[in-house]
């Protein structure tokens, strides 16, 4: 066995709440010491020999493992090698391409990710743009969000768009005003490119996972939802076959493999303590940057545009139904208020049929939730439908939201309003829309302030911003809930696993400007430092 003393440890557990130490045996603690070290020592039940490794951590504080109920681990671990686009002007993005191109064979494809044509004063780039920095190379680069991307001419010509290739069902084809393709695809216009894309072997994905795990758990995560395709499946169950993985990852079903997973009989919770199914996810529009969430009233700046509905609500519960007759729950993507009506809608309809085939209990959630009408806001509480959000993105859109959405923005990223109604929160990243540094994310659900201050000492809609515990929850209790986990990690309690972070400062105590730069001393998973150590 192996005992933690001398801490100050936050457990989340309402039967004490705060202790002092813990002892675990193999991947689980088995006794929690809420008031010395020397108690558990002493105890009949822990006879002396018992305890190989005492371990004093001379008052340090110690938390819960965090959990990322939102990341797109194969894109994200992928991303590590691509060129970062995310740059304060265009000119500095196209140099970083340029200087990438120097150093590829010609026709060796460029990838890259991050840009944010919101952000830089020239607006889009397109593929005269990247014409010019890289003639010989096929380029692809991915938006921050993830809804667009930007590919120069030698790309569209080895993929075969042209200006007669129509524009797909629920995506875009950019083109100038002459018609002409202009080298950006929109919403699942961009699987015309991606499907088209040399793709990366099994093999390579794990070895990049692998890779990956070793920075989530330097920031101080232990699990996480995934949302990427059946590729991440595959190279998740290669590292656990290895006996690698040492992240709990719930392994979400993209809808349109909803009818294979039913045929070969999966359902919520299949797999280990390290790989398990999750939800069906599905997307009912896109996003806030490119003006392809589906909106009640048209953005500010672009009057005839009310984004891209992708799920009514009646498509809603057709796939809820199918799912829930077969034990899974749905996760659907909805930023706009009217993608989120649509959703709530048809999980109401959802919830009614599964009442009257008395089945219980499946943790239907909803994406993002970026923008709610003010008659929905309590609605995620009514219908036990857990509010799956990323604070972070908070910092990165409010300049959008302001400029895109104007006064309905005060119900945008509203964690409060949802936190009161009673909903379950399950806090993450969208990495690699967002870093996946948790404490980013706290940092942001407390202040709602960006890293350069703005727009103030009080954050933007100041009501809206929780308190630290909140927040701490809605990363390891909620997101464990989501995941029907919360009775095996979340807390540090006994019969938990032994997931928790040591860190360097207290976050319970220190200015909350200062919880974005914590950093974790130690993260141990399943008993084990898989990170730091002592």
């Amino acid at each position: 066995m192996k005992l933690l003393c001398n801490a100050k440890i936050y457990t989340l557990d309402a039967d004490y709440p705060l202790a002092s130490s813990l002892l675990i045996d193999r991947d689980r603690i088995v006794a929690v010491d809420e008031k010395s070290s020397s108690r558990l020592l002493t105890e009949s039940n822990f006879p002396e020999g018992i305890i190989q490794e005492k371990i004093d951590l001379e008052g340090r504080t110690v938390i819960p493992g965090l959990i990322d109920a939102h990341v797109h681990l194969q894109n994200y671990a992928l991303g590590l090698q691509k060129i970062n686009c995310e740059t304060a002007t265009r000119e500095e993005c196209l140099s970083r391409v340029k200087a990438k191109a120097a150093q590829t064979p010609p026709g060796e494809w460029i990838y890259g990710h991050g840009w944010n044509q919101n952000v830089w004063d020239e607006g889009y780039g397109y593929a005269a743009d990247l014409d010019k920095v890289a003639p010989r190379n096929p380029i692809y680069l991915t938006a921050k969000s993830l809804h667009a991307g930007w590919v120069n001419s030698l790309a569209l010509n080895i993929i075969g768009i042209n200006e007669h290739t129509p524009d797909p069902k629920d995506g875009r084809i950019g083109r100038d005003q002459d018609g002409k393709l202009n080298g950006l695809v929109f919403e699942s216009a961009m699987a015309l490119i991606e499907d088209a894309l040399p793709q990366p072997s099994i093999d390579y994905i794990t070895n990049a996972i692998c890779d990956a795990q070793k920075e989530l758990w330097r920031m101080g995560l232990t699990g996480l939802h995934d949302f990427d395709e059946s590729d991440c499946f595959s190279a998740l169950q290669l590292l656990d076959n290895r006996g690698d993985l040492k992240l709990r990852i719930m392994k979400s079903i993209p809808l349109h493999l909803l009818p294979e997973a039913i045929r070969l009989g999966l359902r919520p919770g299949f797999g280990n303590e390290y790989l398990f199914i999750g939800q069906v996810k599905a997307f009912a529009d896109g996003a806030l940057g490119p003006h392809t969430a589906a909106m009640f009233q048209p953005y500010e700046d672009d009057s005839s545009n009310l984004g891209m509905l992708m799920l009514t609500a009646d498509e809603v519960f057709d796939h809820g139904k199918l799912a829930a007759q077969n034990g899974l729950a749905m996760a659907i993507h909805a930023i706009g208020d009217r993608a989120v009506h649509e959703v709530l809608n048809g999980f109401e309809r959802l919830r009614r049929f599964e009442k009257s085939q008395n089945i219980k209990g499946l943790r239907h959630r909803i994406e993002h939730v970026q923008l709610i009408d003010p008659q929905d806001s309590t609605r995620l509480a009514e219908l036990d439908i857990i509010a799956s959000m990323q604070p972070f993105h908070v910092l990165s859109d409010l300049r959008m939201a302001d400029a895109y959405w104007g006064n309905r923005a005060k119900y945008s990223f509203a964690w409060q309003i949802q936190n009161k109604a009673g909903a379950i929160l399950a806090f993450g990243s969208d990495a690699p829309v967002e870093s996946p540094n948790p404490f980013w994310g706290l940092y942001a659900a407390v202040t709602r302030r960006c890293f350069d201050g703005y727009p103030g000492a009080q954050g933007w809609y100041p009501e809206q911003r929780l308190n630290i515990m909140d927040a701490l929850k809605a990363f390891t209790f909620g997101a464990a809930f989501a995941c029907g986990m919360e009775n095996r990690i979340g807390k540090l309690a006994p019969g938990y696993f032994a997931d928790l972070l040591v860190l360097d400062k207290d976050l319970f105590e220190c200015n909350p400007e200062e919880i974005k730069d914590i950093q974790p001393q130690a993260t141990m998973v399943g008993g084990e430092w898989v990170y730091g150590g002592f």
